[in-house]
């Protein structure tokens, strides 16, 4: 079977690679692809935008694709599931609808709100006078995040009353552009954050590994929040009683409230958690794809067949499909980026090293590259993510930092203490 890749990051370099493993699968594309997926065996990048879906699905049936998986969150907020099934074409993801739950952070917050999911308190604003005044009468600390799609950057936790103001002055004056122009303030929680990616065909939901990400720039958790810096798996803190929760309070209650919008959700549903300090699980926010740097560090811990896993989804049939199995280890993925990321970057620094890194077992999932040359240069923000596995977190740890001393590039930057909260 041939199966498309919708995307260009590191998530669809990882998820490439793990439907490559399949005995069921020969040949993978990727629109539009990366360094990474365009050197890799069996695997070809198609020069497509991710929006132009008419040259997408021409292409899939032109080359007879078994079915399609979307990576990134835009197309579909733009609908291409719709497009995709109005053709009767095989594809894994939310409709433009089910979407919603993360291109809109205030319909979704209605829906946790109706279905009685635990969530932060939050109100929603339209006028840059309101939401400055509700500031004012908040006080901080607070959070700030912009409605729609922001990559990751939308959201601002203000620690002073200055910092939030400064957010909605640029929420508001169109950094993000449509996006800003609906504003959600949130409460301020505590507690550490995990992610749980779950795979579901509409009526059954089943978690991957639960994951913890590292949104922060600096390590220590400081400076400003970025698309990701690196993620590990399992997270300690996800302990199967917290899951069992996070199943019956979160996931079951989202897809059961998405039911009665009338929405059947097939996809990703990507729960970004707070695990308060009594240990209970509150929803920060959800997505509606898998997670980037999650699946990077998820999928190679991953030993049932990916393409399997997610045609259950597609067919409706999750229920009846078997106990999903995972390697007794422990993985953690490093990002890589670009001087001067999240800000502007640089880019067509030549990248080394990135054999002798997987020479020592390491997994380099390409995501900011482009192949120039016959030389893999870098092409945007966060340029590669380093995964390691190891018997436990330790040992990953120890694993994957070794790797990333063999890759340079100009201007690199990593952050040096992913996962450390999982030993601390």
């Amino acid at each position: 079977m041939k199966v498309l890749v919708v995307g260009s990051g590191g998530r669809e370099h990882a998820l490439a690679w793990k439907l490559l493993q399949s005995p069921n699968i020969d040949r993978v594309f990727c629109i539009p692809g990366n360094g990474g997926t365009a050197t890799m065996s069996n695997c070809q990048n198609v020069s497509l935008s991710i929006d132009d879906f008419e040259g997408i699905l021409r292409f899939a049936q032109v080359q007879g694709v078994g079915f399609t998986i979307v990576g990134p969150e835009l197309p579909l907020a733009l609908g291409i599931v719709d497009y995709f099934q109005a053709a009767e074409a095989l594809i894994f993801g939310p409709t433009q609808e089910g979407a919603k739950i993360e291109s809109s952070k205030s319909w979704a917050k209605t829906l946790m709100q109706e279905a009685n999911i635990p969530t932060a308190a939050s109100a929603t604003f339209q006028s840059l006078d309101a939401a400055q005044a509700y500031v004012q009468q908040q006080g901080t600390p607070i959070v700030i995040k912009a409605d729609g799609l922001a990559s990751g950057k939308g959201v601002t936790v203000a620690m002073t009353i200055e910092e939030a103001t400064e957010a909605l002055d640029r929420i508001f004056a169109g950094q993000f552009g449509s996006a800003g122009e609906t504003v959600v303030i949130e409460e301020f929680m505590t507690g550490q954050e995990v992610s749980v990616l779950a795979v579901t065909d509409g009526k059954t939901i089943r978690p991957l590994s639960p994951a913890q990400d590292h949104k922060r720039l600096g390590d220590g958790d400081t400076g400003p929040n970025t698309g990701g810096m690196g993620a590990y798996a399992p997270a300690p803190i996800a302990t199967p009683e917290l899951m069992a929760k996070v199943q019956t309070q979160v996931l079951e209650l989202a897809i059961a409230a998405l039911n009665a919008r009338g929405i059947d959700y097939r996809g990703c549903l990507y729960a970004g958690l707070m695990i308060t300090p009594e240990g209970e699980p509150k929803v920060v926010e959800f997505n509606c794809r898998l997670g980037d740097p999650e699946t990077q560090a998820v999928l190679p811990l991953l030993d049932t067949n990916l393409d399997d896993l997610l045609m259950a989804c597609v067919e409706g049939n999750l229920a009846n499909f078997p106990p999903i199995r995972w390697k007794k280890q422990s993985s953690v993925c490093v990002v890589m980026a670009a001087g001067g990321y999240p800000d502007k970057v640089e880019t067509g620094q030549f990248i080394t090293g990135i054999g002798k890194a997987e020479d020592l077992g390491a997994f380099v999932f390409q995501s900011g590259t482009k192949l120039k040359n016959n030389a893999i240069v870098t092409n945007g923000g966060r340029v590669l993510g380093v995964t390691a596995l190891g018997d436990d977190i330790r040992n990953a740890i120890t694993n994957v930092y070794s790797a990333i001393e063999f890759v340079a590039y100009d201007g690199m930057y990593y952050r040096k203490d992913i996962a450390s909260k999982a030993i601390d």
